[in-house]
């Protein structure tokens, strides 16, 4: 096994530890990121553990975590910083009353939001830009040229530049696409529902607790779940909740009436629960 190998090895080994169970893609990313210096664009569906990645390598390599949360109109000032009128206009008054001369276009009067405290920040840090398509075209650029030139520029204060091994990661759902810039400057990688026997993986390693057969009828169940034309397909959570109902309840297995008691955990509209219940064949 050669070096790369064993750093490889070594995320999947250290994201484990932090209840994150990788596939092999997930961790040949993660390795690539950090060597070719590159933010990780992360997509798939609601649920699949897009932003709970970024979370585990922060814990699983000690680094300060930021998250920047994106929504629809969002703004420069809002990831960013602004200044704190209300301190500055106080300053000013207290600097008259005493005849003095005070500078208030100064970080004592600044307040730092997300990106900015990421960027200054001394330790090795993790910034996760949450949503990225629910913001504009024109907000992603800002948040390109930012990371490109590893530099902030704010009016009056000065342009700052990144003090840290900054790794970036950035989630999309797919609502808008992405501008092009943005894909060719990430490397990319898509995160599906788990496979049978990675689910079970998964959700052993959050309830070591459940029994084998307990997780095994639920992860089965919720597989079979998402192939059916529902609304809202089950996330890992809603497994991982699921399970930890049935133990709650004292259930050791999933039979139709446990089914039908607690399938509302999994679900999360009428007209689903309605439909599973009615469709789903043990």
């Amino acid at each position: 096994m050669n070096d790369s190998e064993n750093e490889i090895n070594n995320i999947e080994v250290l994201l484990s530890k932090n209840q994150y169970l990788p596939n092999k893609k997930i961790a040949l990313t993660l390795f690539l990121s950090e060597k070719l210096e590159k933010p990780i664009l992360v997509e798939g569906p609601p649920g699949t553990g897009k932003t709970e990645l970024s979370k585990a390598v922060a814990r699983a390599f000690n680094k300060d975590f930021f998250r920047i949360q994106c929504y629809e109109g969002i703004t420069f000032e809002q990831i960013v910083g602004e200044w704190n009128y209300q301190k500055q206009l106080l300053n000013l008054e207290m600097s008259k009353l005493k005849d003095d001369d005070n500078n208030i276009f100064n970080e004592e009067f600044f307040i730092k939001r997300p990106l900015l405290s990421a960027f200054i920040n001394d330790k090795s840090s993790i910034l996760l830009i949450d949503e990225i398509d629910k913001a504009d075209e024109e907000f992603e650029s800002f948040l390109l040229q930012a990371l490109g030139e590893k530099q902030i520029t704010i009016n009056d204060l000065g342009t700052f530049d990144l003090k840290n091994d900054l790794q970036v990661f950035l989630t999309s759902n797919s609502q808008r696409n992405l501008l092009d810039e943005t894909k060719d400057r990430c490397l990319y990688l898509f995160i599906d529902y788990p496979d049978f026997e990675r689910e079970m993986k998964i959700v052993k390693t959050i309830i070591p607790s459940a029994s084998e057969k307990l997780v095994s009828d639920i992860v089965s169940a919720i597989q079979k779940i998402r192939n059916m034309q529902i609304l809202k397909k089950p996330s890992i959570r809603a497994t991982i909740d699921w399970v930890k109902t049935m133990l709650y309840l004292n259930y050791n297995k999933l039979d139709e009436d446990s089914f039908n008691e607690t399938l509302d955990v999994a679900l999360k509209s009428k007209d689903d629960v309605v439909k599973v219940k009615k469709d789903f064949r043990f």
